[in-house]
């Protein structure tokens, strides 16, 4: 198996700050999945991870949609179950040769960083803002605690997310096609986490599985292995 980068992020959806700490929940597990499967990781932003190892976007490349989750929030004093969602989207890392990018059409911008690299990381402009002007796209990249490996890694996003938009422009002239990704609404789900039942359900292939805490602390390998070859 080949090895491949892939870029995973969290999208807001649907729930106010719940779906927020989904969100987070939602990237620790996949944090959790990946240190399981040696794979190297690289977080980016706060939302955004940077994955590689052998066969990375081929084993998350079917993760990409809305993922539901149906608990009693920490915040809720009377008990009640609340339903929130947040969007996954998993892209792949393409090459220069693939998406050639005018440095016309960019606009850098520089703040100080939130990485790992104590206080004099928080003094310099190392966090990176790009905008491909043309299209509005943006890619930010703060982790790292120089700023030229933080331009380098959001011109690196950058390709992938104007990738997405090709790859999307070009499922539009199918009829009938509708994003995998969705528009981030309860409805548009590809999986259910229920709390309550301690129950995961992946809706594209009808199955569950029990041991819901163990799922979110990485456990996720039956699930990626009976849905990495769905058609999308």
């Amino acid at each position: 198996m080949e090895n491949q980068t892939a870029y995973l992020e969290i999208r807001g959806a649907t729930g106010g700050d719940e779906a927020k700490l989904w969100g987070a929940d939602l990237l620790r597990m996949y944090i959790r999945f990946a240190q399981k499967k040696g794979w190297k990781l690289l977080q980016i932003s706060e939302n955004t991870i940077k994955i590689t190892g052998q066969g990375v976007f081929d084993s998350l490349k079917n993760e990409s949609g809305v993922h539901r989750v149906q608990r009693v929030p920490t915040t809720e004093k009377r008990g009640r179950i609340h339903t929130s969602t947040a969007t996954i989207v998993v892209l792949p890392e393409i090459k220069e040769t693939e998406i050639q990018i005018s440095p016309n059409d960019l606009e850098w911008s520089f703040t100080t960083g939130g990485g790992h690299g104590g206080q004099n990381v928080n003094k310099v402009s190392t966090a990176v803002r790009l905008v491909h002007k043309p299209t509005g796209t943006v890619a930010e990249a703060r982790e790292e605690r120089f700023q030229e490996q933080n331009r380098q890694i959001a011109l690196s996003l950058l390709r992938s997310r104007l990738w997405e938009r090709m790859e999307a422009e070009k499922m539009r002239e199918v009829a009938g096609y509708r994003s995998v990704i969705g528009r981030g609404m309860r409805a548009e789900k590809i999986r259910t986490y229920n709390f309550p039942q301690d129950r995961v359900t992946d809706h594209r292939i009808g199955k569950n599985w029990g041991k819901l805490e163990n799922i979110m602390d990485g456990d996720l390998d039956k699930i990626i292995e009976l849905t990495k070859n769905l058609q999308a």
